[in-house]
C-alpha cells in the first residue's frame, strides 16, 4: 500500500515548537514577573523557536519554511506575537525588533484553572489553519497560522 505524495505531506508534522517550561511557583506572572508592554521570550532559558516545515501565512504575511524565534509583547487584554529571524538567543537580552518579520495581536482569555507550567500546543482550527495556543498562570492566547 503506497501513500500518495499528498497523503504523506498531510501525515507529516508541519510545525514544531521548542521551548522551556518555567513554573509559576506562586508568583504573579503577567504584569509583575513579566511586565506589560515589554518583550518576553515565551519561556525560560533559550528563546522559544518555531519551525515551519513548509511555507505558511502568519499575520497576513507569507513566511518561508524555516526556524524563527517567538517574542510576545503582553498587555492586560492582548498579546502581540512577533516572528523574529534572530535564533539561539538567551533570555530577553538578544531581542532585536529590527529582525521581526511578522506579527499578530490577539485578545487573551482567562483559564478556569491555573496553569502552573508554561504550555504551548498546536491544534487544527480549520482545514488550512493551525492555532498556536500559549497558556500560563490564568492567561491563554491563540494565534492562527495558515498552512499553504
Amino acid at each position: 500500500f503506497e501513500k500518495t505524495d499528498e497523503a504523506k505531506k498531510l501525515a507529516e508534522p508541519q510545525i514544531r515548537v521548542t521551548y522551556s517550561r518555567p513554573a509559576k511557583k506562586g508568583r504573579e506572572v503577567f504584569g509583575k514577573l513579566l511586565k506589560f508592554g515589554k518583550a518576553w521570550r515565551v519561556g525560560a532559558n533559550e528563546s522559544t523557536e518555531i519551525l515551519f516545515v513548509n511555507d505558511v501565512t502568519f499575520g497576513g504575511k507569507d513566511i518561508k519554511a524555516g526556524r524563527y524565534s517567538i517574542i510576545i509583547i503582553p498587555t492586560e487584554n492582548e498579546w502581540t506575537l512577533k516572528l523574529n529571524t534572530e535564533l539561539d538567543g538567551w533570555g530577553n537580552y538578544g531581542y532585536d525588533e529590527t529582525k521581526d518579520i511578522a506579527s499578530v495581536s490577539v485578545p487573551v482569555t482567562k483559564s478556569d484553572k491555573e496553569i502552573e507550567n508554561l504550555s504551548i500546543a498546536l491544534y487544527k482550527a480549520s482545514e488550512n489553519t493551525v492555532n498556536l495556543k500559549i497558556g500560563w498562570d490564568t492567561t491563554i492566547a491563540e494565534f492562527p497560522i495558515t498552512l499553504k
